[in-house]
């Protein structure tokens, strides 16, 4: 076989780690290059390289739709609890304000508390509830949820 003479510019970097390699691998610079030309002239590399890329553009999908879908569920969960308690709690009359804010101010450093702890053993209760929940019920609920009519707030 026979074989062509090229003269090549690379960077200083580029030579430096060609040789370094070489070197290491106890091979010629040319038979690197070959193969490295060989790969990137390859029509099957092309495929493996867009493969590869479709591969991982999928799997960053499903993590940002599950990303979607737990910030999804935090926030109706936030609105339902803000509306609930909105529509429960009875104002404080202002002789007990001081005492309410003093039981408001122990209850939040127990739900902090409580909260740093849940977070230090890596849980997510948000994921361990949809994960209870079964897939076909997730499923109807979503339908179900598209035909209702909106509650009115009071």
């Amino acid at each position: 076989m026979s074989q062509y003479r090229l003269n090549l510019f690379v960077p200083p970097e580029h030579a430096r780690r060609l040789d370094e390699l070489a070197t290491k691998k106890g091979v010629s610079k040319s038979s690197i290059v070959a193969a490295a030309l060989a790969s990137w002239l390859s029509p099957d590399a092309g495929d493996q390289r867009e493969a590869a890329i479709a591969k991982r553009l999928d799997r960053l999908t499903r993590q940002f739709e599950r990303l979607e879908r737990d910030q999804s569920i935090q926030i109706e969960t936030l609105a339902l609890f803000i509306r609930y308690y909105l529509t429960v709690s009875t104002p404080v009359p202002e002789t007990h304000q001081d005492a309410a804010r003093a039981q408001g101010k122990v209850r939040f450093a127990q739900f902090i508390e409580q909260l740093g702890r849940h977070l230090l053993r890596g849980h997510s209760l948000v994921r361990e509830l949809v994960e209870e929940i079964q897939p076909d019920t997730v499923r109807h609920a979503a339908a179900d949820a598209d035909t209702l009519v909106p509650e009115e707030t009071p």
